[in-house]
């Protein structure tokens, strides 16, 4: 089976979020870059099929030349080959970023074999816009199921699972299709040192997409308000108990 994962370089969001004085970007000069969780498990599924049953994994994003960072970690678990739609950093839109994926990947099917099977994280860790998966299925006429959380492939057909209230659905898919996959649809391996020695030597393709207008324009950023928190000190040792039963009492938790 020949497997695609489409990732996105995104800010590690672990830290305080700030953003330019513009209100344009996240300021990333205090935050490394990673690919969302969601993405982490699309690519090492893909290791995982081809492993299980033979076939190709490539791993490929829309991005500038440093994104190429995030397509050696790829490799360096084990995704056979990268692919970078290189631009200048600049933020594409999801009908635009669409737009250049599916180009990509129909002069990579014309090049080679046809994919079997595109996933995508089931939305960007940054934009969170769930687009992009959907609308590369529409332009490619191919069936499409976001929120997996178990894949099985084989025989030319793929059952995928996702969680519903109290359970599971359960779809069964004609190949190629394209999945939109959820973090939790399995646990990512870390790259090892061998792999990333490997994954250095590996070459990524590099294409230069067109990109198309139509797509929503991004007015501002803004960060949502921060909740406040208060601390009040009531005492300190045994002094504090009737203090603490006096505010317990306050709070209607204990009766007087």
């Amino acid at each position: 089976m020949n497997v695609l994962v489409c990732v996105k370089r995104v800010p590690a969001t672990g830290g305080q979020i700030s953003l330019t004085a513009d209100g344009q970007e996240i300021d990333t000069r205090y935050l490394g870059f990673t690919v969302s969780p969601h993405e982490e498990c699309a690519v090492e599924e893909a290791v995982r099929i081809v492993e299980a049953g033979g076939g190709s994994s490539t791993v490929l994003t829309l991005g500038p030349e440093v994104a190429s960072e995030q397509l050696r970690d790829a490799m360096a678990i084990g995704v056979d080959r990268a692919v970078l739609l290189e631009t200048d950093g600049s933020d594409w839109d999801p009908v635009a970023t669409a737009g250049a994926i599916v180009d990509a990947v129909r002069a990579l099917e014309a090049e080679g074999a046809p994919f079997d099977l595109i996933m995508f994280g089931n939305e960007s860790a940054d934009a969170g816009n769930f687009q992009v998966g959907i609308r590369v299925a529409t332009a490619l006429g191919r069936p499409v199921l976001s929120g997996v959380k178990g894949i099985e492939a084989g025989d030319g057909r793929l059952v995928a699972r996702r969680e519903a209230a109290g359970g599971w659905e359960v779809f069964e898919l004609p190949l190629p299709a394209v999945l939109g996959v959820k973090e939790g649809l399995n646990l990512p391996r870390y790259p090892s040192v061998p792999g990333r020695l490997r994954a250095r030597k590996k070459e990524i393709v590099r294409m230069t997409p067109s990109r198309r207008p139509g797509g929503p324009t991004k007015e501002r950023l803004r960060l949502p308000q921060a909740e406040e928190s208060q601390v009040e000190v009531i005492g300190n040792g045994a002094d504090a108990a009737p203090a603490v039963v006096e505010l317990l009492t306050r709070l209607g938790v204990v009766g007087r």
